[in-house]
């Protein structure tokens, strides 16, 4: 679920990458108001699993996907009431994810009931299925960007990782044909040990295909991807690819982002310090108006069956909307409550003085330490508080 918008400039380096990635720049840009009339946060960004079906096996997986349908999923009739629901918490991008999105039939159904309620939409296939009439079929229903995963910049790579040959040529073919409908599309990558050294290609392929973004994500240890320890990189090297992304985003104007990568708005604040800058959007872009992990506090995901989590990889039950209103949900899941309040952080989290603009990975704290409230188990920074 990896986890589109308006081309941003230089500097403008999320869902996560989603916010940026996924509709208007920022996620709070447009919104008048940062909270709502009860005082809850605007939701500026939900991820929405419309079918976890998915026809490829990646080894990084959260969900786990195989291309049999799922029981359980929202009918088109809950999925459209759903909708309806969405303005009721702001503005939200949606993101159409799965699984593989395209494997629900009634997706640009979806897609376009969603822009008739003026909301902003995106859509996160993996471009293996893409043809030219399903491309056509995307810009109609009025999908703004399609987020693809390329995570090697050959197929030999790439290939690997997703677990079924072909699939890099299978994604690039489908590239081709969003760029002949006049689709703008973004390239994640996910950063592994395997890959790390070859970023700079990776990039370089980005440009050539025409990619508008490129949005990194950082490894989270839970679903197939718990079986990739030893992909996992160390506390330093998360810290090192984070400060050459903050250096590399000077070379090109193509739109940057890291995600499930916190701790990038902590250095990029450094950074700025050590260079004499002020972190404003006329520098940073929106990077400058937005806090690294959204989860509960002005983004969610929705389950294929309902469930409302923290974000994908945080498989905590907030409530499912088959039973509760997702509005209320969002107001009121106790999880959600949490993560809005800095006092309920542990260890140096709770205690950090960058923690408004980062807030660590919970879904790693949560698969690493078992403690979605605990301390960013990939972080390298000590707390003021603590050295002193």
């Amino acid at each position: 679920m990896p986890h589109p918008g308006f081309p941003a400039g230089r500097g403008h380096t999320r869902e996560q990458s989603a916010g940026h990635a996924h509709g208007r720049g920022n996620p709070g840009q447009g919104h008048a108001a940062r909270t709502l009339p009860d005082g809850s946060p605007v939701c500026r960004l939900i991820a929405w699993e419309v079918t976890r079906s998915c026809n490829l096996a990646c080894k990084h997986c959260r969900a786990e996907a195989h291309t049999a349908p799922y029981p359980g999923e929202l009918s088109t009739a809950e999925a459209r009431a759903l909708i309806d629901t969405f303005p009721q918490v702001g503005n939200p991008i949606i993101i159409f994810t799965g699984g593989d999105p395209m494997m629900r039939e009634d997706v640009y159904e979806l897609i376009a009931y969603a822009k008739s309620k003026g909301l902003h939409c995106a859509f996160s296939p993996n471009g293996t299925l893409i043809t030219p009439e399903t491309a056509r079929k995307i810009r109609e229903a009025g999908v703004e960007r399609c987020s693809i995963s390329i995570d090697g910049a050959d197929a030999a790579g790439h290939d690997a990782f997703r677990g079924v040959p072909g699939a890099f040529d299978a994604s690039m073919r489908g590239i081709g044909y969003l760029k002949e409908a006049g689709v703008d599309f973004q390239i994640n990558t996910t950063v592994t040990r395997n890959n790390l050294s070859g970023f700079k290609n990776i990039f370089e392929l980005c440009r050539r295909i025409g990619a508008v973004a490129w949005h990194i994500f950082l490894l989270v240890p839970m679903g197939r991807a718990a079986g990739l320890a030893d992909q996992v990189i160390s506390a330093q090297e998360y810290e090192d690819v984070l400060h050459w992304l903050y250096d590399f985003r000077k070379t090109t104007d193509m739109h940057l982002k890291a995600t499930c990568a916190p701790h990038y708005y902590r250095i990029m604040r450094q950074r700025a310090k050590e260079e004499g800058l002020a972190v404003t959007p006329d520098i940073f872009g929106m990077d400058a108006m937005t806090r690294g992990c959204l989860g509960g506090t002005g983004f969610c995901f929705i389950s294929h069956v309902g469930q409302v989590q923290p974000c994908g990889y945080l498989e905590l039950n907030c409530g499912n909307v088959k039973e509760t209103p997702f509005p209320e949900i969002w107001r009121n899941s106790r999880y959600f409550r949490e993560f809005r309040d800095q006092a309920a952080y542990k260890g140096k989290c709770g205690v950090c003085e960058y923690h408004k603009v980062c807030g660590g990975c919970r879904a790693r704290a949560w698969s690493m330490n078992g403690d979605h409230l605990g301390p960013e188990p990939l972080c390298t920074h000590e707390p003021k508080k603590l050295r002193s």
